[in-house]
């Protein structure tokens, strides 16, 4: 009896690993630990699913150093277990933890996308609307809870490149979804736009906006938010609806 259950276990463990990745850009590791016995899984129920990840990139090149999950007492359908999938009869919650470093953020700072966002956007500088045009942005954590950004900003229409240099202490909004930067202390020297430097503070608050590491089924609403010297960390409980399964 114990073999069928570990049999049984690795096929679904693999399923769900190989249908979790297909979500992702790229993936470092990923495991997935379902723990049933044949007897309940007849019945319709799975007593764990754990979830372990390192180096996972989600959309717009956002990269997850670690991610955790562990959702209990899941109610399946007995039919799709058979068939190794495990589809739930009612949705479930459970615990996330996520890790992203410094250079994770900073990965996500300097790509393609947030770059087209930031340059998509008209920001007036002396009262005329202009293009800017990130050349690079260094986002870092220094610790005492604060985020740091010292982002060089081209100006297209004149060619002059500017500073913007600013800390601030990031906050998880009420629901649990959204972070927001506050107690923001500007750099010295001269702030060419508020327009600007509110446009960075806006996308630091994007990209760390806790829907961007839901996946299909799955979201995740912040409890506590640590911000530690080179990294950060979210405690979350995790929505699930859906387990993702690779297709047979």
């Amino acid at each position: 009896m114990p073999e069928a259950s570990g049999i049984g276990e690795q096929a679904l463990n693999k399923a769900a690993e190989i249908g979790l990745s297909s979500q992702l850009d790229e993936v470092e590791n990923l495991d997935v630990n379902i723990k049933t016995d044949p007897l309940k899984l007849v019945q319709g129920e799975v007593e764990t699913v754990a979830i372990s990840g390192e180096g996972l990139v989600m959309q717009k090149d956002l990269r997850m150093d670690v991610m955790e999950m562990q959702i209990n007492s899941v109610a399946i359908n007995p039919l799709s277990a058979a068939f190794g999938k495990i589809e739930l009869t009612k949705p479930t919650a459970g615990k996330a933890r996520v890790v992203l470093t410094e250079a994770d953020i900073n990965r996500a700072f300097n790509s393609e996308y947030v770059r087209n966002q930031i340059q998509s956007q008209k920001i007036n500088i002396d009262e005329q609307p202009k293009t800017v045009v990130p050349q690079q942005v260094d986002f870092r954590l220094p610790g005492e809870g604060k985020v740091a950004l010292n982002a060089s900003i081209l100006v297209v229409e004149n060619n002059e490149t500017h500073q913007v240099v600013f800390t601030a202490v990031p906050r998880v909004n009420p629901n649990g979804t959204t972070v927001t930067l506050e107690n923001v202390t500007y750099g010295e020297g001269e702030e060419i736009s508020p327009e600007l430097t509110k446009a960075l503070i806006a996308q630091t608050s994007e990209i760390l906006d806790l829907s961007n590491f839901d996946l299909e089924g799955m979201s995740l609403r912040v409890q506590q938010l640590v911000v530690d010297t080179g990294k950060l960390t979210l405690q979350a409980e995790a929505d699930v609806e859906k387990i993702p399964f690779a297709e047979n």
